[in-house]
């Protein structure tokens, strides 16, 4: 496939190429992931495929960045909520973990960190379609909570950057480094329960 600057969008069979690439490129990771397998996966002919997408790499940067905007989607639904912070601290936390802890995000994770010299705007486009997206929720929810009286917080980016931080504790690290592979839910509701527990001490009121 040759460079192409732009998505073909439209068609009916888009989402199904789309698909039929996800199923591949998280077996198979990019450089493993072959046009003849995403066409057979997603049930399209190669000519169906490169209609939508010239570029295996366009087709990759579409899927990585469609799996972390449908994660931040599901991550940030009670961050519209009025609930006390705790509670929508703790859920926020459960989402996120989640798909962080989650073989999907591993995959999608560790496809973009490999890929990351061979295409740089990889990890800039992760970011803004997933965890920018929970940042900025969480930043207008704090704002909220703080009008009400809930919190107490100046440096709102600050805040929604300790309080992720806090949510991947002791757990990403280890996954990482490949040091542990799945945990226990005593062990994520360890961390979590941290994480709500020390930000509220902080910013509560």
């Amino acid at each position: 496939m040759g460079e192409a600057a732009e998505i073909v969008r439209t068609g009916r069979k888009f989402d199904q190429v789309l698909e039929g690439a996800r199923q591949v490129f998280m077996t198979d990771g990019f450089e493993g992931a072959s046009v003849d397998d995403i066409a057979r996966a997603a049930g399209v002919s190669k000519a169906t495929l490169y209609s939508y997408f010239p570029d295996k790499r366009l087709l990759f940067m579409e899927v990585a960045r469609l799996e972390c905007a449908r994660q931040a989607d599901e991550s940030v639904e009670m961050l519209e909520a009025k609930e006390p912070p705790a509670e929508v601290l703790r859920y926020a936390a459960e989402r996120m973990l989640s798909f962080i802890l989650s073989d999907l995000g591993q995959r999608v994770f560790r496809i973009c960190v490999a890929e990351a010299d061979r295409f740089p705007d990889l990890g800039r486009q992760f970011y803004e379609s997933g965890p920018m997206v929970v940042r900025e929720r969480m930043k207008t929810y704090f704002k909220c909570a703080v009008n009400r009286g809930e919190l107490r917080i100046e440096d709102f980016d600050l805040a929604a950057d300790q309080f992720a931080e806090l949510c991947k504790a002791d757990l990403f690290p280890r996954l990482v480094f490949n040091i542990d592979t799945e945990f226990t839910e005593t062990e994520v509701a360890r961390v979590i329960d941290g994480a709500v527990t020390t930000f509220m001490a902080r910013y509560g009121t």
